[in-house]
Formats: C-alpha cells, sequence, structure tokens
C-alpha cells in the first residue's frame, strides 16, 4: 500500500505550468510540523515536494499562496535523472486530493485586500459624478 496524508504550509506560492499536451502540473513544497520539539524545545519541520496534476493543479493555484495551510492525500513517487553526469534521485508525492484548511475569515480578509487593492476607486479622494443616465437600471 502506498497512501500518504500531509497537513502543512506552502513555503511559496504554487509553480504552475503546462505540459506540450496541455495538461496543468502544480509543484510546491508543503512545510508539515513534526509530532514533537526538539531538546530546544522548538518545534521542526518537515519539507515535502509535491506535485499535483490537472484541474487539481489549477485550482491549487488559484486558491492558495505562499503560507496557506493545506491537507494533501496522494501516494509517494521516486525517480531519477543525470545532472553533471551524477544521478540524482528524487521523492515526490503525487497529490490525488487536497483541502482547503485556512479558516474562511483569513481567506476573504486576503480577498477583501486585494480587491481594494485593485480597486481604481478606492482612496483616490475624488469625487466621481454619476448622473442618472449612467445608471443601467
Amino acid at each position: 500500500m502506498n497512501s500518504v496524508n500531509l497537513v502543512g504550509r506552502l513555503t511559496r506560492d504554487l509553480d504552475l505550468r503546462y505540459t506540450s499536451s496541455g495538461k496543468a502540473v502544480a509543484s510546491f513544497t508543503l512545510a508539515v510540523n513534526r509530532p514533537f520539539k526538539n531538546q530546544n524545545g522548538e518545534q521542526e519541520a518537515d519539507f515535502i515536494r509535491c506535485q499535483s496534476w490537472g484541474k487539481g493543479a489549477e485550482n491549487l493555484a488559484n486558491f492558495t499562496h505562499k503560507g496557506s495551510q493545506i491537507g494533501v492525500s496522494g501516494n509517494i513517487r521516486t525517480g531519477s535523472y543525470e545532472k553533471n553526469g551524477q544521478k540524482v534521485y528524487t521523492t515526490d508525492v503525487a497529490v490525488d486530493h487536497f483541502d482547503l484548511l485556512d479558516s474562511r475569515s483569513s481567506n476573504e480578509s486576503n480577498n477583501v485586500t486585494q480587491r481594494k487593492q485593485n480597486d481604481p476607486f478606492s482612496g483616490s479622494g475624488k469625487q466621481i459624478d454619476v448622473s442618472p443616465d449612467d445608471l443601467p437600471f
């Protein structure tokens, strides 16, 4: 059986790419806290490389950002490639399913902040004249 379930935070925004056939693939690293603290009382984490494919990859890229807490389920995939004449071995989690675990209010506040930054009328201090003929109703 090859099954993995992880809960952690994204170490950076996802790297979303598309294959030559147009299939989406998102690569990211998940920081997963260890269930114990070290001798100094500090929390340590493991950094797990993950990949998501297809619509799930696009959804992850659209709804998460650096620091987002997510849960992933998938399986471990190993591979290798040559770099400078040396064989490099890889271990990644192929994500089959994910859950967004940040509270809804923190996501909404991030969205409100982003909308305010993109709003051309916020904070300009200029009055906007609108006549009744400009209204669509």
